[in-house]
C-alpha cells in the first residue's frame, strides 16, 4: 500500500516522481501528491482520486522545475481520501514536506503536544505531525538527516518516511521501520522508493534499507545510519529484471500478462535447484541439514492467496515427510499463544516480503526460539532478511493486485521445501524424489496447455456476469484451490463467492443450492486416490439434483463426471498433489473475464492494495 518516490539529480524531479508513481499504481491508493524544491523554495500539489487527477492539476498549475522532489500515492488509514489528507504534508512555514507509509501509533499524543506549542495542523492524518516535528528539529540542527533521526526516536509504530527541506535543496532523506524503502543508485542521481519498479527505468542498482535506518541522498552520495546516527552496513544488490517486465506487453491488463507468464515463472522457480544426480540442491536456504533433521513440526503462516498456497503445502509436507504441519493465518497466529519451540520450523509465505501480519508472526516465532524459513518473490525485502533461511520464487514483478503467477510459484516453492525435508530426513528415497521432480518439471508445459484452451472458460464467464453468487467445491488439495477460486472472484468481480470442502456440503452449505446457481467443482484425478474422485462425483450429483449449474474442472480422460456436468473444463493429467498448479489457472482466467464483463477495474480492484504493510 502507499507508493513513495524520491529523487535528487539532474533530471526534472517532477517527471521522475510522477513516472515512478505511475509504476506504483498497482499498490492501491486513493490520492496522490508531489513536492519539488526549486528557486530556494518548496512547491507542492496533491489531489484526491487517481494519479490522473494530480496530473490534470499540474497541467493547470505547473510546479517550478527542480532536480529534487518527492511523491506519494496514499491508501487512507487516518482520515478519509481528501485533498487535505493527501500527501505530502508541510509544516506551517511551508519549508519541509514529508510523505509516509505506515501508521504512527502515538500520533495523537504528539499532535496534542504540537498544538500546545503553537503548531496549526490542518489534516486528519498521523503523517502531518512528522512535518512539524521535522521543522522543529531542523531549526536547531540545520541538518535534515539529523532532524529525521531525532523524529524517528519519538515515533511508535510502522513507518516509511521521505522528506525534503527548502534549506537543503539537494538532499532527500528517508527512514524506515517495519515498512519497505529501497534506494536506487544512479550516476549523478539517486532515488528512493517503496518498490524498485519506481526507478527501474533509470537504474537497476539498489540498496535495501534495514530496520530502523535513515538514508541521506545527494546527487553523488548515499549515506545510511541507524536512528542514533551510527554508520550502518548496506547491502547493495542488482535488480535482474528491466522496465519492460513491469509493463503490460500488449495485454489489456497486467493480470492477463501475468497469467500468461505462469509457465515461465514455474520453470524459473525450479531452475538451478535440481542437481545432475536428480537430488534437490537448495543452497540458498542457509540452513544446515542437521538442523532440518531435528525439526519435529512445521507451522506455515501466511495471508490471503499465500495462505492457500500454505494449505496445499500442508498436504505435501505431511505426505512426503510424515511430520505434522499446521497452517495459520498470520493475522491470528501470535494472538492465540501458539505452541512453538526450537524444534519447530515456521514457514512464512509472502509475495512482497513486506506483509505486516506475516512479518509480526515471523518475529513472534523467532522470539519463541523457532527457526523461520521465508518463501518470497522480492529479493532483499524485510521478511527474507529477518528469517533464518529463504527460498525465493522467481515469478518476476507481479503488478496486478490479484495474485496469479506469485501463487503458482509459491506452491512450487512449497513442494521444493517439502521434498527437501523428505530428502534430508530420509522419508523419501532418491528415486522417489527424482520422480516427483520430473513430474514437477513437466508442469510448466502443462500450464501452457491449459492456457491454450481457455476461450470456452472466457465465454462461460461472460455468460455469468449477471449472477450474484458462485460457489466452489473441492476435496483434498482441491479444497484450497476452491478457496483460491472464490477469493479471486471476490477480489475482481465483487461477487459473493465461497469455497467449501465438498465433504462439508451436507453439514450446512447445501442449503445454499438453488435453481441455476453456478457451482464450480474441482475434481481430483481418478488415478491414485480413486476414493476421493468417487466421493466428489457423488457431491456433483447431489447439487445438480437440487438445480445447481455444475461447472466441473476434471482431468483429460475422466468420463465419470460427464453425465453430471453442465460445463467441463479439461486440465492435463497430473499427480493428485500437483494438480493445483493446473487446476487453479482456469479459475484465474474465469475471474478475470467475469470482472471484465462486469466492467470492473481488473488490475486495481476497489479497496484493495498489492502489499498490505499495516496490520
Amino acid at each position: 500500500m502507499c507508493g513513495i518516490v524520491g529523487y535528487v539529480g539532474g533530471r526534472s524531479a517532477l517527471d521522475v516522481v510522477v513516472a515512478g508513481l505511475r509504476r506504483l499504481e498497482y499498490r492501491g491508493y486513493d490520492s496522490a501528491g508531489t513536492a519539488v524544491l526549486a528557486d530556494g523554495g518548496l512547491a507542492a500539489a496533491k489531489k484526491a482520486g487517481k494519479l490522473a487527477n494530480l496530473e490534470a492539476l499540474l497541467e493547470q498549475q505547473p510546479l517550478p522545475a527542480g532536480g529534487t522532489g518527492i511523491g506519494h500515492t496514499r491508501w487512507a488509514t487516518h482520515g478519509g481520501p481528501t485533498d487535505v489528507n493527501a500527501h505530502p504534508h508541510l509544516d506551517n512555514a511551508g519549508r519541509v514536506a514529508v510523505v509516509h507509509n505506515g501508521i504512527i501509533e502515538n500520533f495523537a499524543a504528539l499532535r496534542t503536544e504540537l498544538a500546545e506549542r503553537g503548531h496549526a495542523l490542518e489534516s486528519e492524518t498521523d503523517t502531518e505531525v512528522v512535518a512539524h516535528l521535522l521543522a522543529e528539529h531542523f531549526s536547531s540542527s540545520a541538518d535534515l538527516a539529523e532532524a529525521m533521526r531525532q523524529v524517528c526516536r519519538q515515533l511508535d509504530g510502522a513507518f516509511t518516511l521521505v522528506a525534503v527541506h527548502a534549506d537543503e535543496p539537494d538532499v532527500v532523506v528517508g527512514a524506515r521501520r517495519n515498512s519497505p524503502l529501497v534506494v536506487g543508485v544512479g550516476e549523478g542521481e539517486n532515488f528512493l522508493a517503496s518498490d524498485v519498479a519506481a526507478f527501474i527505468e533509470y537504474t537497476r542498482e539498489a540498496i535495501e534499507l534495514g530496520q530502523d535506518q535513515v538514508v541521506e541522498l545527494r546527487r553523488e552520495s548515499v549515506t545510511v545510519t541507524d536512528f542514533e546516527g551510527k554508520p550502518a552496513e548496506v547491502r547493495p544488490y542488482h535488480v535482474d529484471w528491466d522496465v519492460s517486465a513491469a509493463e503490460k506487453g500488449g495485454y489489456d491488463y497486467f493480470m492477463l500478462k501475468e497469467i500468461a507468464e505462469q509457465p515461465k515463472a514455474v520453470a524459473d522457480t525450479l531452475l538451478g535447484r535440481i542437481g545432475t544426480d536428480g537430488r534437490l540442491t537448495l543452497d540458498e536456504l542457509r540452513m544446515p541439514d542437521r538442523m532440518l533433521r531435528e525439526i519435529d513440526k512445521v507451522v506455515i503462516v501466511a495471508c490471503g492467496t499465500a495462505f492457500h498456497a500454505g494449505m496445499i503445502a500442508k498436504y505435501a509436507i505431511e505426505h512426503w515427510t510424515r511430520m505434522p504441519c499446521e497452517v495459520e493465518l498470520a493475522s491470528e497466529f501470535r494472538y492465540r499463544d501458539p505452541i512453538l519451540d526450537q524444534r519447530t520450523l515456521v514457514v512464512a509465505i509472502s509475495q512482497s516480503g513486506e506483509t505486516m501480519d506475516t512479518l509480526m508472526a515471523l518475529r513472534h516465532a523467532r522470539e519463541q526460539g523457532s527457526k523461520v524459513l521465508a518463501i518470497c518473490n522480492t529479493n532483499g525485502s524485510t521478511i527474507p532478511r529477518e528469517s533464518d533461511a529463504v527460498l525465493y520464487t522467481h515469478a518476476g514483478p507481479e503488478v496486478a493486485v490479484a495474485s496469479t503467477k506469485a501463487f503458482l510459484t509459491q506452491v512450487v516453492a512449497c513442494y521444493l521445501v517439502a521434498l527437501y525435508l523428505g530428502q534430508v530426513r530420509g522419508t523419501k528415497w532418491g528415486d522417489e524424489i527424482t520422480g516427483v521432480i520430473r513430474e514437477l518439471s513437466e508442469i510448466s508445459t502443462q500450464v501452457g496447455q491449459v492456457l491454450e484452451t481457455m476461450e470456452p472458460v472466457r465465454a462461460l464467464a461472460r455468460s455469468l456476469k449477471d449472477k450474484n453468487t458462485v460457489l466452489f467445491l473441492g476435496r483434498h488439495v482441491g479444497y484450497p484451490v476452491a478457496l483460491e477460486g472464490a477469493l479471486k472472484l471476490k477480489e475482481l468481480a465483487y461477487m459473493h463467492a465461497e469455497g467449501f470442502a465438498a465433504g462439508e456440503l451436507k453439514h450446512g452449505p447445501i442449503a445454499l443450492i438453488e435453481q441455476d446457481l453456478p457451482v464450480v467443482v474441482v475434481v481430483p484425478s481418478p488415478r491414485g486416490r480413486s476414493v476421493l474422485h468417487d466421493k466428489i462425483v457423488s457431491n456433483i450429483q447431489e447439487i445438480r439434483a437440487r438445480g445447481a449449474r455444475t461447472i466441473v474442472i476434471a482431468e483429460e480422460g475422466d468420463e465419470a463426471v460427464v453425465p453430471y456436468a453442465d460445463h467441463i473444463i479439461r486440465i492435463p493429467r497430473t499427480p493428485v498433489l500437483l494438480q493445483p498448479l493446473v487446476a487453479t489457472v482456469p479459475l484465474q482466467v474465469f475471474a478475470c473475464e467475469l470482472a471484465t464483463a462486469r466492467g470492473n477495474e481488473v488490475d486495481q480492484p476497489r479497496n484493495l492494495a498489492k502489499s498490505v504493510t499495516v496490520e
